[in-house]
């Protein structure tokens, strides 16, 4: 195991960062991201892509990066195809040249948000925005070139660091009286940590002479996110139930919150198929989200 070579692409972001931490057990970790005080790599420069792996020659790529702002997406669709969807194909190009691992994170915004029920890996994809839409091109990319990969897909991703929904509303809680928070779209908020912990999990198994299963045989997509669900309301009242003086928190419909881009009314994800062939059982994400606030005290 100590002798696995393996590569973090964006070891600075919120799941980048967990993952930093939780491979390290694993093998020789070499990260590179975006700031050049750092090993740098530019992900709209497919030669940069290439030259970092082919000088690196990694067991294992670990893309914990994206394009990820929603709303931004929509005036900068061809950044956003570019990180989300060319980029990620020179990885599975590059990995498939070395008989690498790519473990590529996707998201479930390549659902339109209709169902009534857990999404798993083989339902219908409809994406209603660019991001969505870029997220799934990187994913068809990676499929269609083969080889050995998983592509996780997660939902409501938050952290301690980065931008994301649980500190907005910490910072939010302490600048404002009263917020007004959708309640009408359903899913599954995310910690970070938990990503990163599952994949590690993942990778221990794959990398164990005592698992059984060739790798190739396990490529595919799995959908990894907190167990249960909630919406952007009640998880906004779970955040800011630490403050003493808790501002008033008011649910509104979606339609009184416009953005340029459309999100999904319901994108919770069934994790059946990566807890039957991994054996990795999500915790709820009420319990997480405690685990998290504890974290920063």
């Amino acid at each position: 195991m100590s002798s696995k070579k393996i590569l973090l692409i964006a070891p600075t972001g919120q799941v980048g960062w967990e993952l930093h931490r939780c491979v390290q057990p694993l093998g020789q970790v070499l990260a590179v991201g975006r700031n050049k005080a750092q090993a740098f790599i530019d992900l709209t420069d497919p030669d940069s892509i290439r030259s970092v792996i082919r000088e690196i020659k990694p067991d294992i790529i670990l893309n914990a990066a994206a394009y990820t702002k929603v709303d931004q997406a929509e005036k900068e669709s061809e950044l956003a195809y570019i990180i989300n969807g060319t980029a990620p194909s020179i990885l599975a190009e590059e990995s498939l040249r070395l008989k690498s691992l790519l473990v590529h994170y996707s998201t479930d915004y390549v659902f339109d948000g209709n169902n009534d029920k857990p999404y798993t890996e083989t339902d219908p994809v409809n994406p209603m925005g660019v991001y969505g839409a870029s997220k799934l091109a990187g994913e068809k990319a990676i499929i269609a070139i083969g080889g050995k990969y998983l592509i996780l897909r997660t939902a409501w991703v938050y952290g301690l660091r980065g931008s994301n929904f649980l500190l907005t509303m910490q910072r939010l809680a302490k600048e404002r009286k009263e917020l007004k928070v959708v309640a009408d779209q359903i899913g599954s908020p995310t910690w970070s940590r938990i990503i990163a912990t599952a994949t590690a999990h993942i990778l221990a198994q794959l990398n164990s002479s005592l698992y059984p299963i060739n790798i190739e045989q396990l490529s595919g997509i799995y959908n990894l996110t907190c167990n249960g669900q909630t919406n952007w309301y009640e998880f906004a009242k779970s955040i800011i139930a630490q403050y003493n003086n808790q501002p008033n928190i008011l649910p509104i419909p979606t339609a009184d919150y416009p953005a340029p881009a459309k999100r999904p009314m319901y994108s919770v994800l069934s994790n059946e198929k990566i807890t039957k062939t991994f054996g990795i059982e999500l915790p709820d994400w009420d319990k997480c989200l405690k685990l998290c606030l504890a974290s920063s005290n």
